[in-house]
């Protein structure tokens, strides 16, 4: 089977007042047809930087290298004019925040229609017609919720509604959802997670979900992997990933999620990994994660680990990975 999404040893720089900075460096995941995938790690690990490296709304000031080939295309060689017929249409994204993403001047409607016009070819009462059954299939029934509604009149959730109302319009093959359920009250994210899974299900459309929750990966992918400081630290199928947890940050991680098992009254503190996330240009020579690893050795301060199977698709990259056994 051919990936319909392919990130090739992507790294991206940009250009700072203190010099160049590297962001991300050698990004390596495929994305299958119909497939669920995950990419998780803290604020700052560069999840959101990679969704716009394959979207190709990179800042000016970026450099890119690697290669990102979606259908059998490199993305770096598609001219401006070829890349606007591909986003929004083959490739389409959720952004974080749906306040500062979506136009607040533009009724909702007028948004949704935008790239049935661009994309489709279709006339304004064919959009408006496709506009109402996209609403009503993400909640938004017009009944209730008029073409003509500003983003500021909608709340959190509902404006989040309309962001992937947006990004389906076009049937994309490849829908990738940064943070889709941010600053979202718990039971308003389990339905906007709800909708985009019975979407992409019906549509079967290819999800690159990114998030920092572990429980949103769990729920939503079937492969993931987990980013650091700018690097792919561990990779392979979501079940694997969750049940080996061997890189120390990973472990890290699911270390700091409360269990629910644990007595109410015990004041046991949850626990934390030691130190911060280094700064892109105060990165250690070796291993980004050496200063706050418990199993640090010499060569992790002096060589970056390249990525070792573990079994099938299980892969790491660690000097020192966990054992279980």
């Amino acid at each position: 089977m051919m990936p319909v999404l392919e990130v090739k040893d992507l790294s991206v720089s940009l250009h700072t007042p203190r010099g160049l900075v590297r962001l991300i460096s050698q990004i390596d995941f495929s994305l299958n047809p119909g497939e669920k995938f995950g990419i998780v790690g803290e604020s700052g690990c560069g999840k959101s930087l990679t969704a716009l490296s394959i979207m190709s709304l990179l800042p000016a000031n970026a450099i890119m290298s690697g290669e990102i080939w979606f259908q059998g295309k490199n993305i770096q060689n598609l001219t401006e004019k070829q890349l606007r017929r591909m986003r929004g249409n083959r490739i389409s994204m959720i952004f974080q925040e749906p306040m500062s993403a979506l136009n607040p001047v533009k009724t909702i409607g007028a948004q949704i229609a935008e790239g049935l016009l661009l994309h489709l070819r279709i006339n304004k009462k064919e959009a408006e017609i496709r506009t109402k059954q996209l609403l009503d299939s993400v909640g938004l029934p017009v009944s209730r919720f008029s073409l003509n509604l500003f983003p500021h009149q909608l709340s959190g959730g509902q404006r989040q509604r309309v962001m992937i109302a947006i990004a389906i319009a076009c049937q994309p093959d490849v829908l990738i959802a940064d943070e889709p359920t941010t600053a979202l009250d718990v039971t308003v994210q389990e339905r906007i997670l709800d909708l985009i899974n019975e979407i992409v299900e019906d549509s079967r459309m290819s999800l690159l979900m990114i998030s920092h929750d572990l429980g949103i990966i769990a729920q939503t992918t079937e492969r993931m992997v987990v980013m650091y400081a700018g690097n792919i630290v561990e990779s392979g199928t979501t079940v694997d990933v969750f049940q080996s947890m061997v890189h120390p940050y990973t472990y890290g991680l699911f270390s700091a999620i409360p269990k629910p098992n644990r007595h109410l009254h015990a004041r046991e503190r949850l626990y934390s990994i030691p130190g911060q996330v280094p700064e892109p240009d105060a990165r250690p020579v070796g291993c980004n994660f050496a200063d706050r690893c418990f199993q640090v050795e010499e060569i992790c301060r002096i060589t970056p680990p390249d990525m070792k199977i573990i079994h099938g698709q299980h892969k790491v990259a660690c000097y020192r990975p966990i054992s279980h056994k």
